[in-house]
């Protein structure tokens, strides 16, 4: 059994938890005959981020020269996919630890390295900076540079910090439990992923009452916690624009395959638009933040909603075209499914349309299906 595993708590200080806190934030697999643990491989050391492994693993088999070789396929929220022999855990391609940014903060000791895969390479960008502010014009860009300008930014894995981190990507992903699907005889890994930068500040013990007061009124639109046991609470809230769209240039939101033969990235392109979030067909913007994994069938398609805009989508797993798109009467944040009908023999795709309160989609209660030709 391969089962994915969550932060440490609480999630952006390690005060009361030093060292890489095994065996959180990894994959693990247990004896489904005695539960014992069979191997384990940690993605992420003394996590500071959220970065909890929320992507259901994908079992699959590579072709390789000499035969098969049976893998578990574990992405994670940075937007790293580390491919592990499934038998023992080890890389396929290799992993090595990279030197990470330091904490300046007051008791914390950030984890010096992290695992990064030789291959594939990241599917999501790992840095953003005050440079890299965009916005749909020049008041909204500047708004943006401003506010980035004073946040630390050193990269992926810079620790939280009490003048404000850029976290990038954010806690919604990179990968989050959305997920992939595998096509074994392409060889080819389908996931969706999220670019969405968050602004996270450690707030002193003495002022966060008065922070979490304005948070419970409105005032300031951030998720709190009170991290209790340690010298900071804590705040965190997409960095975006005074017009709410996300300060870093989009796509905010891709549909990535991978050629596992090789450990590449064979296609990217942007998963939905923001035809749903802004009507202003000027300022179209092509990738939203989505949550809600894919499917693949032998036929060679990708089936994935997710997106924020209203609709389920199939692409050709070649190519990565949009070859279709079908309206649904809510938010598709849910995989489909796929099936074949006893009497007709027919194949149909089906989802649930029920939208998502935090990612402010359409809600529902829909169970949609489609027949294919």
């Amino acid at each position: 059994v391969f089962l994915p595993t969550g932060s440490a708590s609480p999630d952006y200080h390690g005060f009361k938890r030093p060292g890489d806190n095994k065996w959180a934030n990894s994959v693990v697999a247990l004896s489904a005959k005695t539960g014992e643990l069979v191997w384990g491989f940690q993605l992420v050391h003394h996590d500071l981020w959220d970065y909890d492994t929320a992507a259901q693993p994908v079992l699959g088999a590579l072709r390789r020269a000499g035969g098969e070789t049976p893998v578990v396929i574990q992405g994670d929220k940075t937007g790293r996919l580390f491919v592990l022999d499934r038998e023992t855990g080890r890389p396929v391609f290799g992993v090595e630890e990279r030197g990470v940014p330091a904490s300046d903060t007051e008791g914390e000791a950030a984890s010096p390295t992290q695992p990064f895969p030789l291959a594939p390479p990241p599917l999501a960008p790992q840095h953003l900076t005050a440079n890299d502010a965009w916005g749909i014009n020049p008041e909204e860009r500047e708004v943006c540079r401003a506010r980035m300008e004073g946040l630390k930014s050193e990269g992926i894995f810079t620790p939280p910090s009490a003048q404000g981190t850029i976290a990038f990507p954010g806690n919604l992903g990179g990968m989050n439990w959305s997920s992939g699907a595998f096509d074994p005889e392409r060889q080819v890994f389908v996931t969706n992923i999220n670019n969405l930068p968050m602004e996270v500040h450690l707030i002193p013990r003495g002022q966060y009452k008065s922070v979490e007061q304005a948070a419970r009124q409105g005032s300031l639109r951030a998720e709190v916690s009170p991290q209790h046991g340690t010298p900071y609470g804590m705040s965190r809230q997409a960095l975006h624009s005074p017009l709410g769209l996300p300060c870093n240039p989009p796509p905010w939101g891709e549909l990535v395959a991978v050629d596992l033969a090789s450990g590449s990235i064979r296609w990217r392109v942007p998963l939905g638009t923001t035809a749903d979030m802004i009507r202003d067909p000027a300022h179209l913007v092509a990738g939203t933040p989505n949550l809600g994994g894919p499917i693949v069938t032998a036929g060679g398609l990708v089936f994935i909603a997710s997106a924020m805009d209203n609709y389920l989508r199939a692409f050709d797993t070649e190519t990565g075209n949009e070859l279709w798109k079908g309206r649904l009467p809510a938010g598709g944040q849910a995989m489909p499914m796929t099936y074949r009908g006893a009497r007709s023999g027919k194949q149909f795709v089906v989802i649930a349309a029920g939208g998502h309160g935090k990612l402010g989609t359409t809600l529902g209660d829909s169970v949609i299906a489609y027949a294919l030709p």
